[in-house]
């Protein structure tokens, strides 16, 4: 005896069956527009946020990559205190009672680290630091930072110059008034003009400047490019050190590029035994600096963009989930207004699997509108703050089909409630319903 065959589940996509199914889709999309537009707004805003959020937050991300690349993947870096400092907790206070770092830490660590080929030291932009107004004849830029440096600031930190040249050591010795322009006050003191060998005004004193540099990538907050440089020891002589809470801070910053072919993690062990040796500390006693490299400060930017985009997501999520119970509830109406549909094709063959994928297909794509029409204005929004505000955007594949994939599982899931009740109803009672 044979058993009759049976149509197997996937029956309710056979050819033309998707088809019709989108169909009725769109018709009762277009038959309510008010009723389908509120109820993908829910998605559409949630989508929106995730997809304009992502474009800024990796654009900061890549903009600031870019910077730090062009600081020098090499380039080792000491700090009274750091990044590593501020992604550990430490306590501010604590921090701030470490001893300062002098020229002689950076003269000990020129002849104590043999993998050391250059060392370069950097004062201002730090905690405390005074911007200053630059001018010149009727030019004026905003508050902008002052940076006092070495002669080899350029080459250890990897920075073009567009024109003129660096100050030299017997400018820095001799405290000679002298700076070196950032691309932003160039641009500003000298959109025509050639600014080389002119006196400006950084503050109340005049300097000459002696060279420009040219233009870095510009992360999310604030423009690398707004300061100017000047020999260490005439920013020694102009500006005093901070005082926070009674304590006298100088924050300066030695800079280290290794001799070729020296890996980078033997001179950090190198600097770290200068340094420990120079400020006494017993072998159980953690540093009191913090050396710093660009692959650490791009782990800790990855870190926090990753952090700040899944709290968006998570933010976004709300909107999503509200647009989903709105979805529920439409799509729970749609089943009662069309339940002698429903009863008239049950009559004619329709199985429940078919019932079943009508409606979840008829939410999904209700949500999946939502999900483009939200990717479209993310988009939208991200290339609307670049243009007028400059703020650098990323546009990855990967966000769209996070904003896609997030509407479409919105629609299947919060559609699984109705699609069951519609595939469940009995079709002599719902061809009796009125």
């Amino acid at each position: 005896m044979t058993t009759p065959h049976k149509r197997p589940f996937t029956s309710p996509l056979r050819a033309g069956l998707l088809a019709e199914i989108v169909s009725l889709a769109f018709d009762t999309l277009r038959a309510n527009k008010l009723r389908s537009a509120l109820t993908i707004l829910g998605v559409v805003i949630g989508v929106t946020s995730i997809v304009a959020m992502t474009a800024l937050i990796r654009g900061f991300g890549d903009q600031m990559h870019q910077l730090i690349r062009q600081m020098g993947s090499d380039t080792v870096y000491v700090q009274k205190l750091g990044f590593s400092s501020w992604a550990s907790g430490r306590s501010f206070l604590d921090v701030l009672k470490r001893p300062n770092l002098t020229e002689a830490d950076a003269k000990a660590i020129q002849s104590g680290a043999p993998s050391a080929q250059m060392v370069s030291m950097q004062l201002g932009g730090g905690p405390g630091s005074r911007p200053e107004r630059f001018s010149y004849r009727d030019q004026s830029t905003k508050q902008m930072t002052v940076v006092g440096s070495s002669a080899n600031f350029a080459e250890t930190n990897y920075i073009v110059l567009e024109n003129g040249r660096f100050f030299t050591d017997y400018e820095v010795a001799h405290r000679r008034e002298v700076t070196v322009l950032g691309y932003a006050p160039a641009s500003t003191l000298f959109p025509n003009t050639d600014p080389v060998g002119k006196r400006i005004r950084i503050g109340a004193r005049e300097f000459t400047v002696v060279g420009t540099m040219g233009k870095r990538p510009s992360p999310l907050f604030g423009n690398p490019d707004e300061f100017a440089v000047i020999p260490i020891s005439t920013y020694e002589k102009i500006y005093d050190p901070p005082r926070i809470r009674g304590i006298l801070l100088r924050f300066l910053t030695i800079a280290v590029v290794p001799r070729p072919g020296a890996p980078r993690e033997q001179l950090i062990r190198e600097i770290e035994q200068v340094m420990r040796s120079r400020h006494r500390l017993k072998l159980d006693e953690e540093n009191d600096f913090d050396v710093m490299t660009s692959d650490q400060v791009m782990k800790i930017v990855d870190q926090l963009t990753r952090a700040v985009v899944l709290a968006l997501v998570v933010i976004s999520s709300i909107a999503l989930m509200v647009g989903g119970i709105g979805v529920m509830a439409i799509m729970t109406i749609s089943v009662t207004e069309r339940t002698r549909e429903i009863g008239i094709r049950k009559a004619i063959g329709a199985r429940r699997g078919e019932i079943l994928v009508q409606f979840l297909l008829e939410a999904a794509f209700l949500t999946c509108v939502g999900g483009v029409l939200g990717i479209i204005l993310g988009s939208a929004v991200g290339l609307t703050v670049n243009h007028f505000a400059g703020f650098p955007v990323s546009l990855p594949l990967w966000s769209f089909a996070l904003g896609f994939g997030f509407s479409a599982a919105v629609g299947i899931f919060f559609g699984l409630f109705p699609a069951f009740k519609a595939s469940r109803l009995d079709p002599i009672e719902a061809l009796r319903y009125e």
